[in-house]
């Protein structure tokens, strides 16, 4: 499943997660991180009886070749956005190889506004990944995280590399995006098939001929060791963080590098490392329909609910949704769009999925599936699913969609070898979601194309000698499923388990005063929430 950002105000945007993202290439070799239970003692079998590996801490000592980068210093300017200051830091292109080039990497910072005792940088990551984390400090955590804790804490953001302003990964342009993202994932012969795959070869192909440098650079053991190198830059003994989604699995990869320098770190809608990328992508699809009955639930309870009243069942209203999507897939509805593009299946869905990341948006969703189903008019669904793949109004897409790639098909090896593989798992998808099921196990094709081998592969993190980590699981997240909340939180040998009963896609900052209470005492005195706490 791919990312995309919330539907609600951007200015509260999360970024969610596509789990196709695992370990990469970190510290001299990639095998140098990753141990087997054989001689480490630390990690445990898979379900199919493989033995995972446990990812290892890098050495305490900095290697004088990495000295110039931990020893800049960065040159802070007006960003543009009153009270936010930019920079631009380096870090090592390959960390194997730190003398044979750099990147560059936008920071932001706003400064504690408090009287407060200072308790240093408190780094943020929205999640994807490919989400701006300088964006997101800018229009949300900058500005509406709770005073008291930007009183005292300077709020910082980096764009991970490959992403927004961090040398962006660049694939396709605008009307090649808008092709791809219409692309039929529910193919249903030959010819259509062969369209998907042509659509994901060509866009893996773009990819590697306009982001050859640094597509093999874009890992998640990489973005954590560029966070080390901020906080040494910050002048921060240890690293405060609030990661969101995939940022979990950014921030948690930190801690298993890092663990002695991890400060207050709250990873919120967790990802679980060790499941593969199969696993994972069947997980999630589980939890869009979680999600999706508790939104037909809710839908049948309001008059203007166009998929059934009162009595109707979520299984119903699913097969109502279903025979909608296959009348788009024959018929696409006018949208009013100036480009002449029109809503079919694809983009229905997208719309839908997008909504099913924060209950908030639900409202919207039932006044744009009843503008489409009843009037024609495709305009609110489009509307939802531009917003998802952040498409603005003349047509230019951000680079989420080609950064999210990029890191998924390098982190973690692919799902599927070929269509013939998604067809055999057709059954076992279409069973965990009715609804979505076929179109989220085609979804998983694209890494199966791409240019640059995948050098992660599943693995645990402990993180032994961290201090207290608060894990953040939401009952019924469609996009992080409770279960890899409790899975870290299980990985992690510090980690203090806080459990939202609610919808939607992370839980800090969502409206429910027990959590928020709960983390910002965490982040203001260190003291993580009592354990088995649950929150409504």
């Amino acid at each position: 499943m791919r990312t995309r950002p919330s539907p609600r105000s951007r200015r509260h945007r999360r970024t969610r997660t596509r789990p196709a993202i695992r370990l990469t290439a970190g510290f001299l070799a990639a095998a140098a991180l990753l141990v087997s239970a054989c001689s480490s003692g630390n990690s445990t079998p898979s379900a199919g009886g493989r033995v995972e590996a446990a990812l290892a801490e890098l050495p305490r000592v900095t290697p004088s070749a990495l000295a110039p980068y931990y020893a800049q210093r960065l040159r802070w300017r007006d960003c543009g956005v009153p009270g936010f200051q930019c920079a631009t830091m380096r870090a090592p292109l390959d960390y194997d190889k730190p003398d044979t080039g750099d990147v560059r990497l936008a920071v932001a910072r706003k400064k504690a506004t408090g009287k407060g005792e200072p308790l240093g940088s408190l780094l943020v990551n929205p999640g994807g990944p490919g989400g701006s984390a300088v964006e997101y400090l800018q229009q949300y955590a900058g500005v509406g995280y709770p005073a008291r804790v930007r009183a005292r804490y300077d709020m910082v953001a980096v764009d991970p590399r490959g992403v927004a302003r961090s040398e962006p990964v660049e694939c396709l342009d605008g009307r090649q995006m808008d092709a791809y993202t219409q692309t039929d994932t529910t193919p249903d012969d030959a010819r259509e098939r062969n369209a998907l795959v042509a659509a994901d070869r060509k866009f893996a192909e773009s990819c590697g001929a306009r982001s050859a440098r640094l597509l093999r650079h874009v890992s998640t053991v990489e973005a954590a060791r560029d966070m080390d190198i901020l906080r040494a830059v910050l002048g921060d003994r240890k690293l405060n963080y609030v990661g969101a989604s995939y940022g979990t699995f950014l921030g948690a990869t930190y801690a298993g590098l890092f663990p002695r320098r991890v400060g207050r770190m709250v990873l919120d809608g967790a990802m679980d490392p060790s499941l593969d990328a199969r696993r994972l992508n069947l997980d999630q699809t589980a939890g869009f329909e979680t999600a999706f009955r508790a939104f037909a639930k809710d839908c049948v309870r309001h008059s203007d609910c166009p998929l059934g009243g009162r009595g109707t069942t979520p299984a119903q209203v699913g097969d109502h949704l279903k025979a909608f999507f296959r009348k788009l897939d024959a018929h696409p509805i006018p949208a009013g769009d100036a480009d002449g593009r029109r809503l079919g299946e694809a983009l229905a869905t997208t719309g839908v999925i997008a909504s099913m990341y924060d209950e908030g948006a639900w409202g919207q969703l039932r006044e744009a599936l009843t503008s489409a189903m009843k009037d024609n008019d495709g305009a609110g669904l489009l509307s939802l699913s531009d917003s998802y793949y952040e498409r603005d109004a003349d047509g230019r897409y951000s680079n989420l969609m080609m950064a999210n790639a990029a890191v998924n098909c390098l982190d973690l090896p692919p799902a599927f070898s070929g269509p013939e593989d998604v067809e055999k798992a057709l059954p076992a998808f279409e069973k965990a979601s009715p609804v979505f099921g076929p179109g989220l196990a085609w979804a998983t094709l694209s890494c199966t194309y791409w240019p640059v081998r995948a050098t992660g592969e599943p693995h645990r993190i402990q993180a032994r000698g961290a201090a207290p980590i608060v894990v953040v699981g939401t009952v019924r997240d469609p996009a992080t499923p409770y279960r890899w909340a409790r899975s870290l939180a299980a990985q992690l040998s510090s980690a203090r388990l806080l459990t939202y009963d609610g919808d939607g896609h992370t839980a800090y900052g969502r409206g429910s005063a027990c959590i928020d209470t709960a983390i910002d005492t965490y982040l203001l005195r260190g003291t993580p929430p009592t354990p088995g706490k649950r929150c409504s």
